[in-house]
């Protein structure tokens, strides 16, 4: 075949020119078919370099801009204008990887030679490249060493030259090459090594991370050999001082300019606040759009307060191992916005001893006596008081088909009569079941489902334990719930973003806080709000129970507050507020191992709550709310809480819903039968031994009486932790 086609092209004949000349066009023909089809069919568009479709990395940051953490699927990518790189870095990467950029065209004709040379002695693709080059065979090609490859290559780079300008490839090539690891552009690397963005980037910054690029593994600082990092940097360095684009001075002081690098145990901040987040944004956009999508997430965050928080918890659980205490939680927020400022779901997320990584601010945890409030906001709006009285005696409540429910107090004590006030503040337990008992669970559940508590679903689960923690909830809910008494009855659910833009800057989300409450939705009276945050603001309401000088108090400041232990010591919390501060803690164990019985209300989280709500007031101090004009003030007596008469009985001061003030004027002393062995009041059906007496005696709401005149000893009880 060789051989004729060898005579046709070589012959003297006639027609010969004419068979040539058709042979050569067909030999043309079948060259451009075998090329297109070798080459140039499955040939990508230069037009794709431009990133319209490049996957983007996501960047979640606090309120004040500050990088929280980067989301992405396989490339860390985050594409920035080349006005936001510094110069250094455009200089230094010129200089590394193609000094004549700005004056040849698509290809350097000597790289070319010198990679035509290693190509036809060696039979290696290797040198030449300009950044064009470099560009298309990393945005648009495989990696494979073969000159079909290196022939679209050069093809694609010409095509580029045509449609780009110098400035525009440059921008490409840095926005697009991969810098090690999962790090691709100038941007996703200034973050990874430097925890900075790439406009702050020194000179000698800017070296070390030009010289990535050619051997990512070879030249990290963090691999291997990290001497090669600092060599090739001032390798870099000095091509720059020798192409002008720096002088000897600076080229002096980026030599020994000290790196500091980015540690990578710290890439990612308030990790259980950030993955919150993502998963937020992933349940709302979907999770390709989040981790491809290119977004700027601006969050609620305020990262110096939580890292003040994060601080202050870590150090006291440290001080609790002995009390079989191994982690804790915390969540800040700002009530009357609903924004989440800090949110610590344990003591250490990266701690798998502990399962730092569960954030318990979401997972459900029973609360303890913390969630009296809510209780007793009930009783207030069902038409009780804060001087309603509750016989604190021994009881017990039947509850079929279980055994009968017989609730103890903290302190192993009976307190015989006390009213709302003292009863919540100094949290005994009696009382507040009884409250339930007068309530109702149906009621105290639909309270706390319209303040915020979504996890009480069904009433019939639930007993008169309820008020004491019987119900499981989650922290991020109770912050929902406290914060309606901060908020004067208005719910405002939390909001942990502020602002969502797109790749091209798009605003997507925003959420503007509301400028006050009442934008919120009102779920029980301002009246009720303002009664229950002044009874937990009272530290003479818990003088009893707590002390005067205990964790719960900073200074004179009037912040509300309540504490709350499990019965079966697997639960510590403290909440507590002001207007623009809402600090709810938790310490225990993620297995709900119990702690020590000397865990209470003031020896676990309440520490922690002290140290980080004082700091909190110290940038913006407490106030209480004002008084609502649906709220009076009047003076009764300190025992039956009834109107002052001729009984002269010991007297206070207390508010009251409007219309909901006492009326009757206390009796004083009435004729009572006695038991004359027990000198207390005589049993119902009780027939011998009695004496008729005048004696102080009161009733409460489930029909137990008191002789608060008659002479008691102090039983004990069983201590059941709850404050």
């Amino acid at each position: 075949m060789l051989r004729k086609l060898k005579k046709l092209l070589f012959s003297k004949e006639k027609n010969a020119p004419r068979k040539r000349t058709v042979l050569t066009v067909l030999s043309i023909l079948l060259l451009g078919f075998v090329g297109y089809f070798l080459i140039l069919k499955d040939l990508p568009s230069p037009a794709n370099l431009g990133g319209g479709n490049t996957p983007q990395s996501s960047q979640i940051f606090d309120r004040n801009d500050k990088l929280l953490y980067t989301i992405y699927a396989n490339e860390n990518r985050t594409t920035i204008p080349l006005s936001e790189i510094p110069k250094s870095a455009q200089y230094a990467t010129i200089s590394s990887e193609d000094k004549d950029f700005y004056n040849h065209g698509a290809i350097d004709i000597r790289g070319i030679a010198r990679s035509v040379f290693v190509i036809t002695t060696k039979g290696q693709i290797q040198g030449g490249s300009t950044l064009t080059q470099q560009l298309v065979k990393n945005s648009l090609l495989t990696p494979e060493q073969t000159i079909k490859r290196k022939i679209k290559e050069v093809i694609l780079a010409f095509a580029t030259e045509i449609l780009y300008s110098k400035d525009q490839i440059l921008e490409m090539y840095l926005n697009q090459i991969p810098y090690g690891g999962t790090a691709y552009g100038i941007e996703a690397a200034s973050q990874t090594f430097f925890g900075k963005k790439a406009k702050d980037l020194t000179i000698a910054e800017s070296a070390l991370l030009a010289g990535l690029p050619e051997a990512p593994s070879v030249y990290s600082p963090f691999g291997s050999h990290p001497e090669l990092a600092k060599e090739r940097q001032e390798t870099i360095l000095s091509q720059m001082l020798e192409q002008g684009y720096i002088n000897k001075k600076q080229y002096g002081e980026a030599v020994k300019e000290k790196l500091k690098y980015q540690n990578f145990s710290n890439t990612i901040k308030a990790p259980h606040f950030v993955f919150y987040v993502r998963d937020l944004l992933i349940k709302k956009y979907g999770e390709k759009f989040v981790e491809e999508g290119g977004l700027k997430v601006k969050t609620t965050l305020d990262l110096p307060i939580q890292e003040m928080a994060e601080a202050s918890l870590s150090a006291e659980i440290s001080k609790l191992a002995g009390l079989r205490v191994s982690n804790g939680a915390a969540l800040i927020t700002n009530p009357g916005t609903g924004e989440v400022l800090a949110m610590i779901g344990s003591k250490d997320y990266f701690d798998s001893t502990i399962d730092g990584n569960v954030n318990v601010t979401l997972a459900n945890r029973q609360p303890g006596s913390s969630i009296k409030p809510i209780n007793y906001a009930t009783g207030i709006i069902k038409g009780f008081s804060t001087t309603t009285v509750f016989v604190d005696e021994k009881v017990c409540f039947p509850a079929p088909p279980g055994p009968t429910y017989c609730p103890n107090n903290y302190d192993g004590k009976f307190h015989g009569v006390v009213q709302m006030r003292e009863a919540l503040g100094n949290s005994f337990n009696i009382p507040a079941v009884k409250m339930l008992k007068m309530n109702g669970v149906d009621a105290m559940i639909a309270t706390a489902s319209a303040m915020g508590i979504n996890t009480f679903k069904d009433p019939k689960r639930y007993g008169l334990s309820l008020t004491l923690g019987g119900g499981e909830v989650t922290m991020t809910d109770m912050a929902t719930a406290f914060g309606v008494f901060a908020n004067g009855g208005y719910r405002i659910d939390l909001n942990p973003i502020l602002e969502v833009k797109d790749k091209k800057n798009k605003v997507i989300e925003k959420n503007s806080p509301p400028s006050s409450p009442i934008f919120g939705k009102k779920v029980i009276s301002e009246g009720v709000a303002f009664i229950i945050s002044h009874i937990l603001s009272d530290n003479n309401a818990r003088l009893q129970a707590f002390g005067a000088s205990s964790e719960l108090r900073i200074g004179s400041q009037p912040i509300s507050v309540k504490t709350g232990t499990t019965n079966d010591l697997k639960d510590n919390w403290t909440i507590g507020y002001t207007k623009d501060f809402l600090v709810a803690v938790w310490v225990g164990n993620n297995d709900s191992t119990p702690m020590s019985g000397l865990v209470s209300g003031v020896t676990g989280a309440a520490p922690i709550w002290h140290d980080i709500m004082s700091k909190l007031v110290e940038i913006k101090p407490a106030s209480l709310p004002n008084q609502p004009s649906s709220v009076i003030g009047k003076i009764v007596c300190a025992t039956s809480g009834l109107l002052p008469g001729e009984s002269g009985c010991p007297t206070k001061f207390e508010y009251f819903l409007r219309g909901k003030e006492p009326k009757k004027v206390d009796p004083g002393k009435q004729k009572v039968w006695i038991d004359k062995n027990t000198n207390d009041l005589a049993k119902p059906g009780q027939t011998d031994n009695l004496e008729l007496r005048d004696e102080y005696v009161i009733e409460d709401g489930v029909g137990d009486k008191y002789c608060v005149s008659c002479p008691h000893p102090t039983p004990s009880t069983t201590p059941t932790p709850t404050p």
